[in-house]
């Protein structure tokens, strides 16, 4: 089955950087897009960064000209750079992926990783 597993997250103080990974796994047989969303304590889930085939990439404004999110299509990764980290940046951030798996189908759907807390200490 097709898995997305994260890693990264972690406690840091305001002002630092982490990066994340994800890596997605099984039978895959083309990655549209991936991305990564975050979702706060009482807050719903929101969008932070995605990165499409082509390269092409969408942040949301809060994190624009801090975080960066890359590719790496021959091992099915995204990556999350995120620097210049605020308190505000405090969530839980899940991997998304919009792939065809490798079936007959070639049925595109949404894959969601576990999530991994970042904490951003003031």
């Amino acid at each position: 089955q097709v898995q997305l597993v994260e890693s990264g997250g972690g406690l840091v103080q305001a002002g630092g950087s982490l990066r994340l990974s994800c890596a997605a796994s099984g039978p895959i047989f083309r990655i549209n897009v991936m991305g990564w969303y975050r979702q706060a304590p009482g807050k719903e889930r929101e969008l932070v960064a995605r990165i499409f085939s082509s390269g092409t990439t969408n942040y949301t404004d809060s994190v624009k000209g801090r975080f960066t999110i890359s590719r790496d299509n021959a091992k099915n990764t995204v990556y999350l750079q995120m620097n210049s980290l605020k308190p505000e940046d405090t969530a839980v951030y899940y991997c998304n992926a919009w792939l065809a798996k490798s079936d007959a189908s070639r049925m595109y759907n949404f894959y969601w990783g576990q999530g991994t807390q970042v904490t951003v200490s003031s």
